[in-house]
């Protein structure tokens, strides 16, 4: 399963995109994820990728190419490349690895780790041309037009734009933007920064996760609480674990049982699950003696805990596992796809991702592949 912080916090995007890279990664959490991964790379060996016009530069951010429709990373035959939603092939599989696009790009890995040696990602547009001259040990997904990479050879993590050009310091650690704001870790602690690099929050808090609905969730002397963006501490550190909010409610953790406050710091759902993620289109998943369920905004249990696994309704759907298969459920609670992957994934513009054994592909909302599985 991908981590929480993923699942409760991060867009639909963003939470494909971290399994695709926590895998080869190797990472365990949001925080692991973030980490530098290495300090050098494999020599350059770009000149087999399509080149922009001018190396270093993007391509036309305005081309036919970045106005397509969504495109999905598949493999076959152990190379990956990209799909539409009907199933055809847009960029051919040649590459090592391939993640999912965000904002018009996405990162390929070109050739296998060797030697040693740390992964080196490069940027592709739509079109299948690499956007950027550089290579990246480590790359998260564009978020308001920046994206965290580290940078080979150079100790930390820093931001760049769709030209490339680094726009920020270098820090511990950073998270992408969210709300016009990025965590970044300086010195053993966590701030924020503003596009401009202005650290708007000085670094003073021991975790920190990323701003929504205009609070951000921070640990503070042991606990956990909330500050605005001016960094006023609004809802007092108090919980032992704190998510952002999602669809104005978020998931504490307090007395060992998980509830859900809104953004005054009211109790809105008393702690009472043993786990929880965040809301999605009105629902969230609980967990109550080891099994998992969905209660809306309210409280109500509407889907009783009845599934091994879950995950959160995206498209009127949501992933469940049970007797040891996945399957997807309607907000009702009606099984509308059988049980019968190995792992399945939340829809994302009309396709789910899917497992088989090692096995993966993509099917529509009615049980139909677009892209079979495959090795």
């Amino acid at each position: 399963m991908i981590p929480r912080p993923q699942l409760a916090t991060f867009s639909l995007l963003l939470l494909l995109t971290a399994f695709f890279v926590l895998r080869p990664l190797r990472a365990n959490d949001e925080r692991a994820a973030n980490q530098l991964l290495a300090e050098s790379l494999l020599a350059d060996n770009s000149a087999s990728l399509p080149q922009a016009a001018q190396p270093g530069q993007t391509a036309d951010l305005h081309s036919p190419a970045n106005e397509t429709g969504p495109l999905f990373p598949v493999v076959e035959h152990g190379k990956w490349g990209y799909i539409d939603k009907t199933g055809k092939i847009v960029i051919p599989l040649h590459y090592y690895f391939a993640y999912p696009f965000s904002e018009g790009f996405a990162f390929i890995q070109q050739f296998p780790n060797l030697g040693g040696k740390s992964i080196r990602l490069q940027f592709i547009d739509k079109a299948g041309l690499m956007v950027m001259s550089k290579a990246y040990a480590f790359a998260q997904p564009f978020s308001e037009g920046l994206a965290v990479v580290a940078v080979p050879g150079e100790r930390g993590l820093g931001l760049i734009d769709k030209t490339g050009k680094m726009v920020t310091s270098q820090y511990d650690f950073a998270k992408p933007f969210s709300e016009g704001l990025a965590a970044v870790k300086d010195g053993g602690k966590w701030g924020y920064l503003d596009k401009t690099d202005n650290m708007v929050i000085p670094p003073k808090f021991s975790e920190a996760y990323r701003f929504s609905g205009g609070l951000a969730a921070v640990k503070d002397g042991g606990k956990w609480g909330y500050i605005d963006k001016s960094g006023k501490m609004v809802i007092p550190p108090q919980y032992d674990v704190g998510y952002q909010h999602v669809e104005g409610l978020a998931a504490v953790k307090t007395g060992g049982q998980w509830g859900f406050i809104d953004s005054t710091g009211q109790m809105v759902i008393p702690p009472q699950f043993s786990d929880t993620f965040g809301f999605s289109e009105g629902l969230v998943s609980v967990e109550l003696a080891k099994k998992w369920g969905y209660v809306d905004k309210t409280g109500k249990m509407v889907i009783p805990p009845q599934y091994d696994k879950v995950y959160k309704f995206s498209e009127g759907l949501a992933p469940v596992k049970t007797v040891g298969k996945w399957g997807f459920i309607d907000k009702t609670g009606q099984m509308v796809i059988a049980p019968q992957y190995d792992e399945a994934y939340p829809f994302s513009d009309g396709l789910a991702y899917v497992e088989l054994g090692k096995r993966a592909g993509y099917i529509d909302k009615t049980g139909k592949y677009v892209w079979a599985p495959t090795k």
